[in-house]
């Protein structure tokens, strides 16, 4: 699938100097990639489906909803604060230069459901592993965690061990 790196664009010093950002956008308008890409996400699951999948807010509400509708399960978002309205859990957690929180309605997962956590980047964990750490407190499992991109070079794989982390592109440096 690395051929699909060439329909991502990579942006300099964005968010700040010294950041290179892949930006997927170019890569979610192109008819063929995405098919592929969401082929890529999907097939690790197929034959093991988990009870639900979970996206993180924004680009994993992208990727959840298409992953949920071919794996015929619902999906479950995850969200900033102040974004959903019934009854809720809430996670804070520290970033590389701060700290972010995360919500999720505290009937949307049941428990020992089996979750598949997604979004687009795996880079230093934080907020994957805050998620995973939601879903537990709820009493769901985590079936694995998929994203499109993962930044080996950075830890957000050893942020996540002991969970399958599965992840369609990768990039070393």
């Amino acid at each position: 699938m690395d051929h699909l790196k060439k329909l991502i664009r990579e942006v300099p010093d964005f968010p700040k100097p010294g950041i290179l950002f892949y930006d997927i956008t170019t890569l979610l308008k192109d008819p063929a990639g995405l098919t592929e890409l969401a082929d890529g996400l999907v097939a690790r699951y197929a034959d093991n489906p988990p009870d639900v999948v979970l996206g993180i807010e924004a680009r994993g509400f992208i990727f959840g909803p298409l992953m949920a509708a071919r794996l015929g399960t619902g999906f479950i978002p995850v969200r900033k604060p102040g974004k959903l309205p019934a009854e809720k859990s809430r996670i804070s957690y520290d970033l590389e230069y701060g700290q972010d929180t995360l919500e999720i309605h505290t009937d949307a997962v049941m428990e020992g459901q089996r979750v598949l956590i997604v979004d687009d980047l795996l880079a230093t964990g934080g907020t994957a592993r805050a998620t995973c750490d939601l879903v537990e407190q709820l009493g769901g499992k985590i079936h694995g965690l998929a994203f499109v991109v993962e930044l080996t070079f950075l830890p957000g794989r050893q942020r996540l061990n002991g969970y399958d982390v599965h992840s369609v592109l990768s990039y070393d440096t």
